[in-house]
Formats: structure tokens, sequence, C-alpha cells
């Protein structure tokens, strides 16, 4: 009987030290993918340049006199002319630049922005542009395949992997769903759905937190104790799967820096004064030297 047990304990010892080993080389896998995700062409790290538009002309371009004014030697002293006017935004070339639009050049076209959907890209040389809009208010975002931040990007740093910090949260539904006002960090505020609450145990003390709903998952901003020590000052980012029996896993072993950790050009959403934690939460990615601000 003894040596029964001594068997299946061992048994039960093995199999957890394997779904040990299978989970930390899951956490690792996803970790490199993310920090991939980075530098590829479409990543953060080449994200160079946010325009507001004005009523009427904004010319764009190196040269100094125009409003929007590209990095040095990345495209011809003008490219051409974005016209907005009432929310619509119209690009005229300059003759004898080559500018595209989907692949094809382009002489005039009207641009669809991100609100419309998948927005419209012009191309020239190693830079791109389209409009985005955050409130009611529109503006150029630019991207550039030679940005300084993605050639000198040496890489994340990160909490060590620790199966503590993936929790079994309760969930507790909203219903219907709360609405709550989401500030981003360049000062707009946006209406969004909160389909319910996270709660959880840290340290025998119960935590909650509110996400909103994004392409099916729950996307969660929230800030730690860490948070301007070890990791981005503004906060973290998380998402989870779809709550399922009453419970919504939060593994913070995922947790990650916005993408305003990586450009002063983006316009990241800012945690909810409810999912601003004053418990340290050490996992997932930390900050780094080369954080944008």
């Amino acid at each position: 009987m003894r040596s029964i047990t001594i068997i299946v304990a061992g048994a039960i010892g093995a199999g957890f030290l394997l779904a040990q080993a299978s989970y930390r080389q899951e956490i690792e896998k996803w970790r490199k993918e993310r920090e991939a995700s980075l530098v590829r062409d479409d990543g953060w790290l080449t994200v160079a340049g946010l325009y507001w538009l004005k009523e009427g002309e904004n010319r764009a371009g190196t040269a100094s006199t125009n409003e929007i004014v590209l990095p040095p030697g990345s495209a011809p002293a003008r490219i051409g002319v974005f016209t907005f006017r009432n929310g619509s935004t119209t690009f005229t070339a300059e003759a004898g630049v080559e500018v595209t639009l989907d692949g094809k050049p382009v002489r005039k076209a009207a641009l669809r922005s991100d609100a419309e959907g998948t927005p419209d890209v012009l191309r020239t040389g190693a830079l791109s542009m389209w409009v985005i809009r955050r409130g009611d208010r529109y503006a150029i975002r630019l991207r550039d395949l030679n940005a300084p931040a993605r050639k000198q990007f040496q890489g994340l740093r990160w909490f060590d992997i620790d199966e503590t910090w993936r929790i079994r949260a309760r969930w507790v539904p909203y219903n219907p769903p709360k609405k709550v006002s989401v500030l981003n960090i360049v000062g707009i505020t946006e209406e969004a759905l909160c389909p319910g609450y996270a709660a959880f145990e840290i340290a025998g003390k119960e935590y909650r937190l509110e996400p909103t709903q994004e392409g099916g998952r729950l996307f969660f901003v929230f800030r730690d104790a860490t948070a301007g020590k070890e990791t981005y000052p503004a906060g973290r980012f998380l998402y989870a799967d779809p709550p399922e029996g009453g419970y919504v896993t939060l593994d913070f072993n995922r947790a990650y820096s916005p993408p305003c950790a990586f450009t002063a050009y983006a316009t990241c959403p800012l945690p909810l004064p409810q999912n601003r934690l004053p418990v340290r939460i050490p996992a997932g990615e930390m900050n780094h030297p080369a954080a944008a601000h």
C-alpha cells in the first residue's frame, strides 16, 4: 500500500512539474512574440509622428514651414497637402513627388480615417501616413521604417514568471453593461461599455478591476504600486478571455506596457479610477530605459 501511495504521489508531482514547465514555455513564447511585434514594420517602434489637423490646408514635408513637419531627410521639402474640412480629409500630392495609396500612385484622394474601419494609408519612401480620429479631433499618424526608436531598441525587461499571478477571479456582470468615461493620455475622453468586474484577492484582501470589451475579449487597463518604479508610470494593459462559469482568468504574467511607453505619438487610454490598485503586482512587463516618457 505504501509503495502504491508513493508511486501515485510521484506521478502527481511529475504531472505538476510538467504543467509548470508547459506554462513557463507558453509565457516565454508569448513574450518573444510581444517583443517581435514592437519591431515589425507595423510595430509601435516605427510610429514617429502625430499631427493634429486644423481646418483648411495642412502642408506636409520636411521643410520647417509645413504644418506637418516630417523627419529630416525622410522625404522632399513638400510632399503635398492634407485639406481638412468638417471631419473629412483630402490629400493632394505635390507635383513630381511619388506618393502611393494602396500601392498605386495618387495625385488626389479622399482619405478614410480609422473611425471608419481600416484607414487609407499613404506611402512615400520609408514613411506611411493615415488619418486617426480621437473624440471629435482628427490627426495624421506617421510611421517611419527608419525610426531611431526601432533601430536603438534593445529588448524588453520582465518580472520572473510566477504562476501565482495567474489568478482565477470571480466575475460579476453588469446587466446592462455600464457606461464608463475613458480618458486617454492626450486628454481626450471617450465613452465605452464595461460588461462587469473581476474580483480577486491578494494577501487576503479583495481588489476589483473593470474592463471594456474588445474583439470578444476583456481589456483591462490598470495601474498598481509598481508603476513609476518598476513598470510604466501610467499603467499597463491586460487581455483576458470571456468569463466562464462565473470566473475569469487574470494572467498578470501577460501584463504589458501600453504603446505610449515606446512612442510619444500614441493615444493610450489611462486606467479608470477604480482600476488604480494600491498593491504591488510584480508580474509581466517592466519599464525599460527607452520608455518614451
